[in-house]
């Protein structure tokens, strides 16, 4: 069976195939258009899916979009009502989406792929979440949660999931929102909602949390862990420009950035932890599977198993809207259809992926010298050329889906020297100085560098970890200045070449671990293709570009 899922239209445009439960192909629409938050039909994906599968649309049993349009739509005309004349541009913002794209999801989809409308099916946003971390995590019956901004009406939910079902018991409700206070203060700081919460994350190690009573002022929270904002202090139900009032910035305005980022950091983990725990009271749940934009947050994923009675978590790598094209997917599969669970999710490597023929061809079009080497032989020069001191853009294989480079398509440096840091930062990815790098760990020996409490996570980078002092000593470059680590454990059977590339550097350096950062700028998506690789490449610091067994040099 084949079944089709869609995210589009809102952000992380995002497409996915699935064939008898398994992910065949999937992808974000903006490594393919190269538009940051590409939100438009993700057609170049679908092609790709669909290519990957070795079928055509006709072939197609079903096509999954992972939420109900006409619910958002309600939700955005009630509260347009509800706050008129100053919530007018909301109204607008809505009319002018809505009526050209969001409400005729079904249309679209039927006329682009020419398939019967009847196969085009409709899940609810926060199911279509779950759906994705429960169907792919290696257990039989968990508690769940997802928290984002928002889906349709709900931003939050909890549940049971056993026996491929779903079981939702609880509801959270807009504009009562988890993922939009920390979105609020993420636009404070000066980001950019829905792209820069990590980056609040990443200044959050370098505050204190001294300003939690203040953030208190803004929601309550009653003891079935639900929250209720003051909505005093927010703008975003009213308006699709601003997330905060005066009265939000009056309570807030002058103070240390870090520290605020620091506050909201540990407002938004109680909050999470209280939920967690009620969660548990009432599921006698050992395991948790996670989900939505909160469960990207690395720092509260970490803290999870000591702070709540869960003993064991997993989230599905692409948590956010993207993922929501898979979950959507296997909730038709599984929950609907009443298919049974498949193995476990073991990689992310489901994206695009080019010959040596194809890379030869375009460098040679592109008049590029470069050298072709044997795998051992290509892996030896790039350690080398790593402890030298170069920085090296790595591609190959599959790339990877969700928002974390593991590997395939990854800039990589020498973790011991500490300024490497800075200079990644500085000449590579010209960012932000205060953000962390992570480390790429060989499986072996985690144990020896960092404190383990989310084992099913760190394969993904999903959870920050305490660096042990030898992690600071030898690997300090991916450190964080609050003494975390959010890190990537590399397995030989599921990422073989960049585990032979660890060995390697373990072999001469005697430390198990590179600094892996995503193979992109500021405000780029991750590289795609060798022609994006090769553009990245020319413009910025990187010294030598791996396409496969390709080597480029400046």
């Amino acid at each position: 069976m084949n079944i089709l899922g869609i995210s589009c239209f809102y952000h992380e445009s995002a497409a996915a195939l699935i064939h008898d439960g398994e992910i065949i192909a999937s992808g974000a629409l903006e490594r393919f258009s190269r538009k940051k938050h590409d939100a438009s039909f993700p057609q170049e994906v679908i092609d790709f899916c669909l290519k990957e599968g070795n079928i055509s649309a006709d072939n197609l049993d079903y096509v999954v979009f992972y939420e109900k349009p006409f619910r958002k739509f309600e939700r955005n005309l009630i509260m347009s009502l509800a706050y008129f004349p100053k919530s007018h541009l909301l109204f607008v913002d809505a009319m002018r989406n809505f009526l050209t794209e969001k409400l005729w999801i079904k249309s679209i989809i039927a006329s682009k792929l020419r398939i019967n409308p009847d196969n085009v099916l409709f899940v609810p946003h926060h199911i279509s979440h779950v759906a994705a971390s429960y169907f792919l995590s290696p257990f039989e019956t968990a508690a769940f949660l997802t928290l984002d901004g928002v889906g349709e009406w709900t931003s939050g939910c909890w549940g049971e999931a056993s026996q491929n079902k779903l079981y939702p018991k609880q509801e959270l409700k807009f504009p009562h929102s988890v993922g939009l206070i920390y979105a609020a203060f993420t636009a404070f700081c000066g980001f950019e909602v829905n792209d820069g919460e990590y980056k609040l994350m990443g200044m959050a190690g370098y505050g204190k949390p001294i300003h939690t009573d203040r953030i208190k002022k803004l929601y309550k929270q009653y003891s079935d862990g639900s929250i209720e904002l003051n909505l005093e202090y927010f703008a975003f139900h009213w308006s699709p420009q601003k997330m905060y009032t005066s009265k939000f910035q009056a309570l807030f305005k002058e103070l240390d950035p870090a520290d605020i980022a620091a506050s909201i950091q540990a407002c938004t983990e109680e909050i999470v932890f209280a939920m967690l725990s009620y969660i548990y009271k009432k599921t006698k749940q050992k395991q948790l599977v996670f989900g939505g934009g909160v469960a990207l947050n690395s720092s509260l994923n970490g803290k999870i198993i000591k702070s709540t009675p869960f003993k064991d978590i997993f989230i599905f790598p692409a948590a956010g809207d993207d993922g929501g094209a898979v979950g959507a997917a296997l909730y038709v599969y599984h929950h609907a259809l009443g298919n049974p669970k498949k193995k476990s999710l073991s990689h992310v490597f489901f994206g695009k992926e080019f010959t040596d023929d194809e890379i030869e061809q375009f460098l040679k079009k592109e008049s590029v010298q470069y050298k072709k080497l044997e795998k051992k032989k290509l892996i030896d020069y790039a350690v080398k050329k790593l402890i030298k001191g170069n920085v090296v853009g790595w591609f190959e294989g599959k790339a990877e889906f969700g928002p974390r480079a593991l590997g395939h398509r990854s800039i990589l440096a020498d973790p011991r020297n500490q300024k490497m840091k800075d200079i990644v930062n500085k000449k590579i990815k010209f960012r932000e100085e205060f953000r962390p790098f992570a480390p790429a760990v060989l499986a072996e020996y985690e144990a020896a560098y960092f404190d383990i409490n989310a084992s099913k996570l760190v394969p993904f980078m999903l959870a920050t970890c305490r660096a042990k002092p030898s992690a600071r000593k030898d690997a300090p470059a991916t450190v964080h200045v609050d003494g975390t680590s959010r890190i990537q454990r590399v397995d030989k059977d599921y990422n073989g070449r960049f585990y032979g590339l660890l060995t390697a550097f373990y072999e001469k350096t005697s430390v198990p671990i590179l600094l892996n950062t995503s193979f992109n700028v500021k405000g780029e998506p991750i590289v795609n293709s060798p022609k994006d690789a090769l553009n990245t490449f020319r413009n910025s610091g990187i010294d030598v570009l791996v396409l496969e067994n390709f080597i480029i040099e400046k």
